[in-house]
């Protein structure tokens, strides 16, 4: 699952999401499914029990909880913010528990001179603390802008691809071997 982490009007993650689904493509090793936060549209935290429980309330909260379970591994696409993670993803993250663990997850982030690392670092704490595995390969894009076309289209360039191969292999091994701890959960 690729999660764009991005709830702002004026943003970019969808169009580097764009380039990474493609590169992701060419790896061929996973099946895709992209969730948008913002299309998503969860609102803030509002089960009224802990998600410990499985005990949801809400339609939005059942149908996120189904979404979740069903993958095996995440891409998080997500720029930084004052040097943390969007508040949509903490949200998105906190909604839910076992439908994240024994799972790995990397990281494709962007921002200005520390290409979303810090947004990384800040999101790598929320993550393990539900059970996720974050890998440490990743894709960091410092100043996007500079790849981003007039059209709006993220080019990526040679870096950023051999990034999101070696990153997307070791995401498939991590999988693979979380997948045990998975079935028995």
């Amino acid at each position: 699952m690729v999660i764009i982490a991005s709830v702002r009007e004026a943003r970019v993650g969808p169009a580097i999401a764009r380039w990474f689904l493609e590169e992701a493509r060419k790896n061929g090793k996973f099946e895709l499914e992209v969730v948008d936060l913002k299309e998503l549209g969860l609102p803030m935290l509002d089960e009224p029990r802990h998600p410990r429980f499985r005990q949801y309330e809400h339609d939005h909260t059942r149908a996120w909880s189904a979404r979740v379970d069903a993958a095996d591994a995440y891409v998080f696409v997500t720029p930084e913010y004052n040097y943390s993670m969007p508040p949509a993803l903490v949200n998105a993250v906190d909604y839910l528990l076992h439908e994240w663990t024994y799972k790995p997850a990397s990281f494709v982030s962007y921002g200005g001179v520390s290409g979303g690392t810090r947004s990384v670092q800040m999101a790598k704490q929320l993550l393990t603390g539900v059970g996720i595995m974050p890998i440490p390969q990743g894709v960091f894009i410092p100043f996007f802008l500079k790849q981003m076309g007039s059209d709006g289209v993220f080019a990526g360039d040679e870096g950023n691809g051999k990034a999101a191969s070696a990153m997307l292999d070791e995401l498939h091994k991590w999988a693979g071997a979380l997948a045990p701890l998975r079935a028995k959960a």
